[in-house]
């Protein structure tokens, strides 16, 4: 089964935007993300109709970030993104008249929901910003290693 990547890839788009420049254009995103610009650009249709970014067409036009990161969290990014399907287990719902069924997924509803609840509180504790912390500590620690370290 394919992984819905979306989160992954507007993440890595947000935190590449402020070290790119204010505005960035959708084939530029999608060299850097090696993913089609329309691919792009409908990913990050979700962010902009959230106020997450802004978008600006023609000549000189592109990508711009509408928020200070460390004002967006994951969890805003994922509720953007239309809120992708979290498990790829589900319920069965063949014999909605059966009786097992009825309580395979009333026992499972309740794990599916009480694992979902735990996610979004993690998301919405995490900043956008806080993972770019990440990354300059991540360059830091590479530095200190050494060039082979970055590869």
């Amino acid at each position: 089964m394919r992984r819905d990547s979306r989160l992954s890839v507007a993440l890595h788009v947000l935190l590449h935007m402020e070290e790119m420049g204010p505005v960035v254009t959708s084939e530029a995103i999608g060299k850097l993300m090696k993913a089609n610009p329309v691919v792009v650009r409908r990913t990050m249709g979700g962010l902009r109709e959230a106020g997450i970014m802004r978008s600006e067409k023609g000549h000189g036009g592109g990508w711009s970030l509408a928020r200070k990161l460390d004002s967006v969290t994951l969890a805003d990014v994922y509720e953007a993104l239309g809120t992708p399907v979290l498990f790829s287990i589900g319920h069965r719902n063949e014999s909605p008249g059966c009786l097992v069924e009825q309580a395979v997924n009333g026992a499972l509803g309740k794990v599916f929901d009480e694992a979902e609840a735990l996610l979004m509180k993690q998301l919405r504790s995490i900043t956008v910003a806080d993972l770019g912390k990440t990354v300059q500590r991540n360059h830091a620690r590479a530095a200190k290693k050494g060039p082979a370290a970055h590869g």
